[in-house]
Parts: structure tokens; C-alpha cells; sequence
């Protein structure tokens, strides 16, 4: 046992050259990583324990093969390496050692160096600083950032790309010890430059300056007023504050790093006016500026219109009304405008304040909202509206009068329409007919009114209006109304009557209405035939002369028309009866007194007058009577009917309005002279058809 032991420890061991081999590169720069490897030449020999030396000095040892790395290297890994190997074989045991190598590491950067620029700074001057350093040249890409200190308190944004750092102002606390960082981020090797001490100087005042600024110039009552103190030299805090003169007493105070200083008054009253000035100082001798005046105007007040007329309250067309515009504050010199209804009429000036006056004469277009304006350069103030009533006259109304058709008729409801185009309401209306009164109306928001009529025949004639708002009643003109009245029914008589009437004889037609508006066109018929026309142009009746022959026995009737509705006579019989061939004696038989029935062309042919048969057929029942008119030679026999129906030929009956016509005969006396045949004859030849007079009998 113990000889195998021997021969394990001292087995004879060959000297094999180069048989453990340092792998590792030779240049790296900081920040790089150094990979170290040691490897055996290949054989039956099995490592046991490796271990890794720099200058010497183990690194590591493993119990295995393994490598040896260094993450980021740094100046100081640099040197000399070699590794260490021991190996076994059956029961043998080896060590070898590798050959040594030489690691150079190699700056990456130089470290940085902090300059300022000027080394010497001023308050409120700027200063550079720079944190300066390049990357190797082997190692050009490399970026770098910087960041800059004073005091171990980092200054700006903290790490920059940018080499530079630029303070706008340094002041007398900004001494201090500056110092700057430089780094790389891959790999991450960071340097820092050495400590620089900065000192600032400070620059006494001088120059100050007052100054004033306002939103609008100049100062304004109300509005804000700035006050600028200034300096043209000076560094540090430097302590403005402001005075007024009159009372020396401070007005404002403030203490900051900067070159001027404001002071804010709000709300500048008029009692602000005055002479002001200011100091500056920062530590040496205060220094005052020169004396600045303000004036402060005052904006005009809203003002106040008022309206001023002679006389009476109440506005009329014709009157000179005085518009007075007046502001109860305001700077002079103040210009007033006046409005109707935002339109200009004018404007006055008051050059030493005060108020102003527009003088307006009257129309009946100055109704409405009158308003006037202030305005003195600093803002225009517009007053209340004032409402002006002018109070026109009613002008001369016009009468219209509006019937339903192109005619007035008996009947129609007419419309008599009054307005004044011109006039203050209410305008009270009054109707007249030939100075009558009809009737009043009241138009209380201003226009015309109406005034309807329903006409009879006796509302012809003249019509007129007044309009009267209680300055001076207008009366229109005269507006002539004729009322048409429907014709009649017509009376048809001949002429002569109770003569005797032989064949060849000219007979007159007679037919009239009682009433009817002119003109009247009257037709004449026999036996439903149109005999003719006549025309009677301004009313009253129209004849018609026949011509007899013995043709002409039978029915006659006329008809009247007036436009406005044909009316029809009762039928009136002639008949010729004795006498010699060609001559006739005419009868007038009651009971052929009767209205015509014609049949043909359609009632509103206007040579067709419109007819009304009887509700029942009546027969005339001839009474005699004798009346004499006082004559000597005449005796009238006086003829009138009854009516009885087919139905009852005893019951009396009369149409309600009608008056039938009467026949009465001309009978001559009897002559002592006159041979009894002769008186016979004339008795038989004379005829005449009157008027019936209403009797006891009627009843």
C-alpha cells in the first residue's frame, strides 16, 4: 500500500513543452470584458484543479476546467497572465504551468477637465462651462454624455449629449465649487474631472428711470395703472421702491434680481394724480430718479336725457321739443350725440363739461325711442331710452262704400268703410247720411272701422264720415249712393178707353209700374207674341201704338225690367163683337183679366217676362154700379169682380198685395135731341179702362 503511494507521488513525470496552453487578448479598452481560457493538448491525462494568476497573484482555482473572465476592464487589469493545470493518469500526477501573457488595457477617454467661461463672472452675466474630452481614436464611435455639478448638487437637466452647459445669469450665491462627469453607456465607463472654484462679482446701480405704462392712455379713472422703475446697471437683489412727493411717503416696495421692477396700482382714483419718483438699491449708495407727473381723467357717467316742450304735456305735430343730454361726471371736454331709434339726429359739444342741448320740430315720424350718448375720448355711455308720443291729427278720412255686387240693391247689406291714413289713436268714427248721423265707431289701435247697412230706397243719396282723435274733427268727402229698387209688378192699360174702337183705329198700350229704379225697358205682348219694346229712360210708364185689325182680339200683357228682375202685368182681353165685317166694338170681360201664361223661351229672357199662374183657376164675377163723376153728358158704369175657385165657387178669394185691375164702360146720356138709335150706338163705341178706387163693397 504504501509503495503504490509512492509511485502515485513521485511516477516520473515527462517535460512536455507547451502542453497547457492562456488563451486571452493581448489590447482591450476600459469598459471591455477580458475572457481567459486555458486548455491542455489532448492526451490520456484527466484536470484535476485549474487556477488563473496576474502578476502572480492566484485569481481563481477550480476544481474543473473552467474560464476565467473579467466583465468591464479597467486601467488597473492590466498585466502579466498565466495559467496552472494539475492532471492525473492511472495512479500518476502531474502540474503544469501555462507561458505567460501581456494584457495592455487602454484608455477609452482621458478624463475630463472643466473650464468656465469668463472665469470671472459679474452678477447677472451668463456663463459656459465645459466638461472637455474625446473618445480613443480606435474607439471613435463612442458616445459620450455629460452632466455638471456644484457643491454635489447637479445643475441644469441633469445628463446631456452636449458638452456645454450655459447659465443664463450667475449671481453672488452661484460661487462655488464646479466640477463635471463625462460617461459612455456602452460600455459604461464613467470619469469625473477636477474641482474649478467660481467666484461672482457684483456691479453697484445706476441710471435709475421712472416710468409709467396704462392700458390706455391716459390714466383712466378705474383702470390700471403700472409704474415702472428701471435701472441701467446693477447686480444682485436690488430694492426698488416708489414715493409721491407731495407726502414723501413710500407708495410700493419690492426686492428681486432684476434690472427694473413694477409697481400696480388698481383702480386709479382722481385722487392718485400727482408727481412721483423711485430708488433702486443693491447694497452700495441708493440712487433716486428724476420726478414723473400723473393725470388721471375721469370717463363720462352715463347720462341722463330728458325731453323739455312749452305748454302742455302732450307732444303735437308742429311743436319744438328740447332734447337735454347730460353726464354727472366726466372729463371736459365732453361730445353728446342724439338718437331716434338709433338713428343720429345730431350731436353739440360741451368744451367745458356739462350738458347739451338738440332742438327737433315735430313731424309724426318723431314717435318712438329717443336716446343720446356721452363721450369724451375715454368710452361712450348711451342713456335710457325715452319714449316720445307725438300726438298727430286724424287726416280727412275716405269713405268707401263695398256693396255685394256691382250694384246697390234694395235689400243688400252695404259696408260703409272710414279710415284716416294719418291720425293718433283711438280715432272715434261717425257716419252720416245727408248729415244724419247713422252711427259711431272707435278704432282704439288707429285704422279705419266699418258700418253696415241693410238698404231700403230711401238710403239714396249722400253718405259721408268723420274721424276725430280729439285734436280737430277731418270730415271725408261725399260719397252719392243709389239704391236700385226692383220694378213693380206693371199695370197695362189702353188708350183710349170706352170710346169706340173699330178696326183701323190706332190703340195705345199703356204700361207702367209704381216703383222701379230708372232705366226700365218694357216689352208688350199678344197672346204670348212680342208686339215690341220701349225704353223709358227715367222711369214713370211707356206706350206702345197697335194699329187695330181683327187679328188683334185676344190676351195683351207687358212686362217690366229693370236688371234686376222681370215683372209680368195682369193679361188684359180684347175682343171685337157686332158691328159691320172688319169693325168690332172691344170688350173688356172680367173674367179674362188675368195674369198671362206663356210657355217658350226661359223666364230670364228678358223678353220673356217671368209670369206666376194662380194656385187655383179663378173665374170673374162681373158687379155693376153707376158712378157719375158730376159730368152731364157721361154715366160711368162701374165694374168690379169677385173671385170664386172651381172648387168653391162660392168662397170669395184675392191674392194679398195684388189690386186686380177694374173695367169700367163710358156710357154717354141720352140726349133729348139724340134719336133713340143714335144714342144706342155712341153708348156702344166708348170705352175706358181706369184705375179701380177701393169701395165699402171690397170689404
Amino acid at each position: 500500500m504504501l509503495l503504490w503511494s509512492l509511485l502515485v507521488i513521485f511516477a516520473p513525470v515527462s517535460e512536455e513543452a507547451d502542453w497547457l496552453t492562456l488563451q486571452a487578448p493581448s489590447v482591450v479598452f476600459e469598459g471591455d470584458s477580458i475572457d481567459l481560457m486555458c486548455q491542455k493538448e489532448k492526451d490520456w491525462w484527466e484536470i484535476q484543479t485549474m487556477a488563473y494568476y496576474k502578476d502572480g497573484k492566484e485569481l481563481q482555482l477550480s476544481n474543473k476546467v473552467s474560464d476565467f473572465s473579467i466583465p468591464r476592464a479597467a486601467l488597473s487589469d492590466g498585466g502579466s497572465y498565466y495559467c496552472s493545470a494539475t492532471a492525473k493518469k492511472y495512479f500518476y500526477l502531474k502540474s503544469r504551468t501555462s507561458r505567460s501573457i501581456r494584457i495592455e488595457v487602454q484608455e477609452l477617454f482621458p478624463r475630463p477637465v472643466l473650464t468656465v467661461s469668463p472665469f470671472w463672472p459679474t452678477e447677472g452675466s451668463p456663463v459656459t462651462l465645459t466638461c472637455e474630452t474625446q473618445p480613443s481614436p480606435q474607439r471613435s464611435n463612442a458616445q459620450l454624455r455629460f452632466c455638471f455639478f456644484r457643491d454635489d448638487r447637479a445643475l441644469g437637466s441633469g445628463w446631456s449629449s452636449s458638452p456645454e452647459l450655459r447659465v443664463p445669469a450667475m449671481w453672488t450665491e452661484d460661487s462655488g465649487s464646479y466640477w463635471c462627469q463625462a460617461e459612455t453607456v456602452t460600455p459604461r465607463v464613467r470619469k469625473q474631472s477636477l474641482q474649478s472654484q467660481i467666484h461672482v462679482q457684483r456691479v453697484p446701480v445706476s441710471n435709475v428711470s421712472l416710468e409709467m405704462w396704462a392700458p390706455r392712455d391716459p390714466v383712466i379713472e378705474g383702470g390700471d395703472l403700472i409704474l415702472l422703475c428701471s435701472v441701467a446697471e446693477g447686480t444682485g437683489n436690488i430694492t426698488f421702491s416708489w414715493h409721491r412727493e407731495d407726502t414723501g411717503s413710500s407708495v410700493g416696495r419690492k426686492t428681486q434680481r432684476s434690472l427694473s421692477a413694477e409697481l400696480e396700482v388698481a383702480a386709479v382714483q382722481e385722487g392718485d394724480a400727482g408727481r412721483y419718483y423711485c430708488r433702486a438699491d443693491n447694497g452700495h449708495d441708493p440712487i433716486q430718479s428724476r420726478l414723473l407727473s400723473i393725470r388721471v381723467r375721469i370717463p363720462v357717467s352715463c347720462p341722463v336725457l330728458t325731453l323739455r316742450e312749452p305748454g302742455a304735456q302732450a307732444m303735437v305735430v308742429g311743436d319744438m321739443v328740447e332734447l337735454r343730454c347730460e353726464a354727472q361726471r366726466g372729463s371736459p371736454p365732453i361730445l353728446y350725440r342724439f338718437y331716434h331709434e338709433d338713428v343720429t339726429l345730431g350731436n353739440s359739444s360741451a368744451p367745458s363739461g356739462g350738458g347739451a342741448s338738440f332742438n327737433l320740430s315735430l313731424t309724426s315720424e318723431h314717435s318712438g325711442n329717443y336716446s343720446c350718448e356721452a363721450d369724451n375720448g375715454l368710452g361712450a355711455q348711451r342713456s335710457e331710452a325715452v319714449t316720445l308720443s307725438v300726438t298727430v291729427p286724424a287726416s280727412r278720412p275716405i269713405l268707401t262704400l263695398r256693396t255685394p255686387g256691382t250694384r246697390a240693391v234694395v235689400g243688400d247689406v252695404v259696408e260703409l268703410r272710414c279710415e284716416a291714413q294719418r291720425g293718433s289713436p283711438p280715432i272715434l268714427y261717425r257716419f252720416y247720411h245727408e248729415d244724419v248721423t247713422l252711427g259711431s265707431s272707435s278704432a282704439l289701435s288707429g285704422g279705419g272701422v266699418s258700418f253696415n247697412l241693410s238698404l231700403t230706397p230711401e238710403h239714396s243719396g249722400n253718405y259721408s264720415c268723420e274721424a276725430d282723435n280729439g285734436l280737430g274733427a277731418q270730415r271725408s268727402e261725399v260719397v252719392p249712393l243709389s239704391v236700385i229698387v226692383p220694378v213693380s209688378r206693371p199695370v197695362l192699360t189702353f188708350n183710349p178707353a170706352g170710346a169706340q174702337v173699330m178696326v183701323g183705329d190706332l190703340l195705345e198700350l199703356r204700361c207702367e209700374v209704381q216703383r222701379g229704379s230708372p232705366p226700365i225697358l218694357y216689352w208688350f205682348y199678344h197672346e204670348d207674341v212680342i208686339l215690341g219694346n220701349t225704353s223709358a229712360p227715367f222711369g214713370g210708364g211707356s206706350s206702345f201704338n197697335l194699329s187695330l185689325t181683327t187679328e188683334h182680339s185676344g190676351n195683351y200683357s207687358c212686362g217690366a225690367d229693370n236688371g234686376l228682375g222681370v215683372q209680368s202685368s195682369y193679361m188684359v182681353t180684347l175682343n171685337f163683337t157686332g158691328g159691320l165685317p172688319g169693325t168690332g166694338t172691344p170688350s173688356y170681360s172680367p173674367e179674362e183679366q188675368r195674369e198671362p201664361s206663356r210657355s217658350g223661351p226661359s223666364s230670364t229672357d228678358p223678353r220673356r217676362p217671368i209670369h206666376s199662374e194662380p194656385a187655383a183657376l179663378m173665374e170673374l164675377q162681373p158687379v155693376y154700379s153707376n158712378v157719375s163723376p158730376g159730368h152731364d153728358n157721361l154715366v160711368y158704369s162701374e165694374i168690379w169682380s169677385s173671385h170664386h175657385t172651381k172648387e168653391n165657387p162660392g168662397e170669395t178669394t184675392s191674392k194679398q198685395g195684388e189690386e186686380p185691375a177694374i173695367i169700367y164702360s163710358e156710357v154717354k146720356k141720352a140726349h133729348p135731341d139724340d134719336h133713340e138709335g143714335q144714342a144706342h150706338e155712341d153708348a156702344a163705341e166708348n170705352y175706358e179702362n181706369l184705375p179701380r178706387v177701393p169701395l165699402a163693397l171690397d170689404r
